[in-house]
């Protein structure tokens, strides 16, 4: 279908991204509409287009010069407060933050940060087995990445977990378009993110163990030229790791504790965690509001989109497309092309923190398998709201080992 009418007529109201979902109703809204409305419009946050086919996905993400992420990245827009590197800028101008951001995520750097992961994973899952019923998402995917992230950052644990009780409220007045009280707590990550530079600057790590004195060191050596980029960086980074990881781990063992036959082939062979991980990252992606502002006229599966007019990439639904993935909705270890999905991205904005991520997954998965008979969903199923997906409270019941 083609719209070359006015706007009247072009910009159609093809789904609701509002609307409250169950586990299962997003994937399948999403199904039909890459059959029948691959590129769709929908007037919820003031407006935008969202892509949900692999291919088309993939090509904008890869032509920086042609799709930016200066004008809007995210469906809903919410950077009110500055930009921030390297997500707000294109390359080149993005390349130096994601080379010294790079450094922190080498082989070496995780093998180094390995025990720490693990560690968290059993001090956090023991006792919540040990108890048998409990909420997953309250009591172990909210605190594990703030855990992680205050030892990669080298913040305090208070300070991280504070980082984190401001991301959910951030988080949830952007997906309430409340921009007062987005602007609110963006103000106080900017001042947390002060703080930590300021104490960087009166007690210097070494730039090859911390990464705001690597930012800062990159600055005074001037390769960073701008200073409110460089806080804008760090308080890019605060929340970047807080969400999705939160939902994702949560949806992974939503998705576990229904259904038992998973549990005992990876139970039987703790080997398959690997396989395990990227699998559930294409079924269970995160991301559905990343997004790309033409800097021109372009036509995509027919539709005209103008320039400025914002498009979300729906990772979650090109994870699933079935031109690309077999048995798109089935959990399959060992898939032949499983290295095709983007649950991380694609491009020269491929997150960064991939490996972490991995390593946080594989690691509870294990560690919760090693420690049950049987993971049980004991109680309603919570879902965020769009531009995350995934699961926001999830009650278990376990059997102990």
């Amino acid at each position: 279908m083609t719209h070359w009418e006015n706007d009247s007529t072009r910009l159609t109201h093809d789904f609701d991204p509002t609307k409250e979902e169950s586990f299962t109703s997003a994937h399948a809204e999403y199904k039909e509409l890459r059959a029948k409305c691959p590129v769709a419009h929908s007037h919820a946050y003031k407006g935008f287009w969202a892509v949900f086919k692999y291919d088309d996905i993939v090509n904008i993400l890869k032509d920086f010069n042609t799709f930016t992420t200066s004008v809007q990245n995210t469906v809903p827009k919410f950077a009110f407060t500055g930009r921030r590197p390297p997500l707000h800028l294109d390359p080149p101008e993005h390349t130096p933050y994601r080379r010294i951001i790079n450094r922190f995520f080498t082989n070496e750097k995780m093998e180094k940060l390995a025990p720490v992961v693990e560690k968290y994973a059993i001090e956090l899952l023991e006792p919540l087995v040990e108890k048998r019923e409990f909420n997953f998402s309250t009591e172990y995917a909210h605190k594990y990445p703030a855990y992680i992230f205050a030892e990669f950052f080298n913040v305090p644990k208070e300070l991280s977990l504070t980082i984190r009780e401001i991301s959910a409220v951030y988080v949830k007045a952007i997906q309430e378009m409340n921009d007062e009280v987005v602007k609110k707590y963006s103000r106080e990550l900017y001042g947390i993110a002060q703080s930590i530079i300021d104490e960087r600057r009166q007690n210097p790590m070494d730039p090859d163990e911390d990464i705001t004195t690597a930012l800062l060191e990159a600055q005074d050596k001037g390769e960073l030229i701008e200073e409110d980029l460089v806080l804008g960086c760090v308080r890019q980074l605060l929340l970047t790791g807080m969400v999705a990881p939160s939902v994702f781990l949560a949806s992974m063992v939503a998705h576990l504790a229904q259904h038992e036959e998973i549990q005992n082939q990876l139970r039987q062979d703790l080997s398959l965690i690997p396989a395990a991980t990227e699998e559930y990252l294409r079924l269970l992606t995160p991301y559905r509001g990343m997004a790309r502002t033409p800097k021109r006229d372009v036509v995509i599966g027919g539709r005209l989109i103008k320039k400025d007019e914002p498009i979300a990439l729906v990772y979650m639904s090109a994870n699933r497309d079935e031109s690309v993935f077999s048995d798109p909705d089935q959990f399959i270890l060992n898939r032949p092309n499983i290295d095709k999905h983007i649950a991380f991205g694609r491009g020269p904005h491929q997150c960064p923190g991939a490996p972490l991520a991995r390593m946080m997954i594989g690691d509870t998965l294990r560690e919760l398998l090693k420690r049950t008979k049987t993971i049980s969903v004991n109680g309603e199923i919570k879902m965020t709201k769009w531009a995350e997906w995934g699961v926001l409270s999830l009650p278990l019941k376990v059997t102990p080992i």
